[in-house]
């Protein structure tokens, strides 16, 4: 079943599957979000329940009347319950290094909202609502990138996330950092009194792993596309052939991915003039033969890692789970972040591959083959001209490199023995972006690269598909005549892949 979008303006909060349609209507973040009834149902239920637990049981319950961590076996007496939820807020509130984006701020804000509202963490309706409120007015909390071991849940940036629900720590609100205090005021917000299980309910989860995951996935899934469109002008620009994407070549060899990506390809080129002139080549060099290839098995990687990413945000994974209707509150592990440490690390790979075969097209472009002039100038030795786009190029795959080294099979020993294996997901998540980052950033200087190449094509057209490109690009970047100040050319063409819509 498919998440309800009630109209254009608002996103129901239930148990409906969260879908990759359904995220992507959501990431412009202009739905205001609103509880259904199941879900006020469920979340009260759970409540009830827990209160009622904790006034007829003198049990010891994990995080509920019991300290955090190795501090487990320490009973806290009911009078302290709700300054022990406090405490651990502001204790746990250790973040360090660059601020969190806002775009993704807002996605743990709607992703810790879904994870609450499945009714088996034992928080206040009015928790939940807070949270909701945060999101619709855009008020998003200030968090740190650093301070997650990517176990034991998000500890630090969620807690950061929570600091204002309880008048504490700082948001940015309409385009300024402020104290979270002051923003409560300024709607007349009185500061959640928490109870029993809500700070340890709000901070125990994946969601700054799963916020980083949603907003990285949906990014690659637009890079991958970008890619196949740029690698089509590079193909005419080098004058390669499309033998190699003939589809029977893929139908004996057919990974979805490899297949899937010859096919795209063949539609971009159809009815170019350049690509059905005779070619005197036998074959081309593999970083244009084997594009299919190399882009269908990133394209496969990233099916897997959608997959698991969705698991996660359709989850519950905050510690200890409440199951009223079992009459259960089970402690366990659902907020170790290895499947989703896994995932990044496998996504960090896939992409960084599309950046790196890049860049060896924009190597070839510019070697002086298939009628090219050198560096893609004319009068080369006074002019350079696309020479050193191809260094940066270069030095940024290098780093991908680097960055690719997988976070996942890292671990440390924390809280004193107790937490003493860790999936490292949440430092998996930042590299990961910086990665994909770096990947717009190639793909950038191939588009700058190809579409210079393909000028000196003419009289001769591309598709028309890859002409419109072309037209639009030259929008923004027009064609290198002679040296100039290329640092501005390459800045636009990556603002040109962030407005492109395929």
């Amino acid at each position: 079943m498919l998440t309800t979008i009630i109209d254009k303006s608002t996103h129901l909060i239930d148990q409906d599957w969260l879908d990759i349609d359904t995220l992507q209507q959501i990431s412009t973040h202009t739905h205001d979000l609103e509880l259904s009834e199941t879900a006020r149902h469920r979340i009260n239920h759970c409540r009830d329940f827990l209160d009622q637990k904790l006034n007829n049981s003198d049990c010891l319950f994990y995080g509920i009347n019991t300290g955090f961590g190795f501090l487990q076996n320490v009973a806290i007496d009911k009078t302290q319950i709700a300054q022990l939820q406090y405490n651990l807020l502001q204790s746990h509130a250790c973040g360090m290094g660059d601020e969190v984006p806002k775009e993704i701020v807002k996605w743990m804000l709607f992703l810790k909202i879904q994870s609450l509202a499945y009714g088996h963490s034992g928080v206040q309706e009015q928790t939940v609502q807070r949270l909701i409120d945060f999101y619709n007015y855009d008020i998003t909390p200030v968090i740190y990138a650093q301070g997650s071991l990517g176990a034991s849940g998000d500890l630090s940036p969620l807690s950061h996330l929570a600091l204002p629900l309880i008048g504490l720590g700082e948001v940015n609100f309409k385009g300024k950092k402020r104290v979270a205090k002051e923003v409560l005021d300024q709607f007349g917000w009185q500061p959640i009194e928490l109870q029993s299980k809500e700070g340890i309910a709000l901070i125990n989860g994946t969601q700054f792993m799963a916020a980083y995951g949603i907003y990285s996935l949906l990014k690659a899934q637009k890079l991958l596309k970008i890619a196949d469109l740029i690698s089509a002008i590079s193909i005419d620009a080098f004058d390669a052939s499309l033998q190699p994407f003939h589809p029977k070549i893929h139908s004996i060899r057919p990974h979805k991915g490899q297949v899937e990506t010859a096919e795209t390809i063949c539609k971009y080129l159809t009815n170019s003039q350049i690509t059905n002139q005779t070619k005197t080549q036998v074959q081309d060099p593999y970083s244009f033969r084997c594009i299919p290839q190399v882009h269908g098995a990133s394209k496969d990687s990233i099916d897997f890692v959608s997959k698991t990413f969705l698991q996660e945000i359709n989850a519950v994974t905050d510690n200890p789970n409440i199951f009223p209707d079992d009459d259960l509150i089970l402690s366990g592990g659902n907020f170790h972040g290895q499947p989703l440490a896994i995932a990044f690390d496998l996504m960090s790979m896939a992409m960084a591959e599309i950046g790196s075969i890049s860049e060896r097209r924009i190597y070839q472009l510019l070697s002086g083959q298939r009628g090219l002039p050198l560096f893609l100038v004319k009068n080369s030795g006074l002019n350079s001209g696309l020479m050193i786009p191809q260094y940066t190029a270069a030095g940024i795959v290098s780093e991908n490199k680097q960055l690719c080294t997988p976070a996942c099979v890292d671990s440390i020993v924390s809280s004193n023995g107790q937490e003493d294996h860790v999936s490292m997901g949440a430092n998996a998540a930042t590299k990961n972006l910086r990665v994909l980052n770096n990947v717009e950033r190639i793909l950038a200087i191939e588009l700058l690269t190809a579409t210079q190449a393909l000028a000196f094509r003419k009289p001769l057209k591309s598709s028309p598909v890859i002409e419109q490109v072309y037209e639009d690009f030259r929008k923004k970047v027009s064609f290198n005549e002679a040296d100039r100040v290329l640092h501005n050319d390459m800045k636009l063409a990556v603002e040109f892949l962030k407005e492109i819509k395929i």
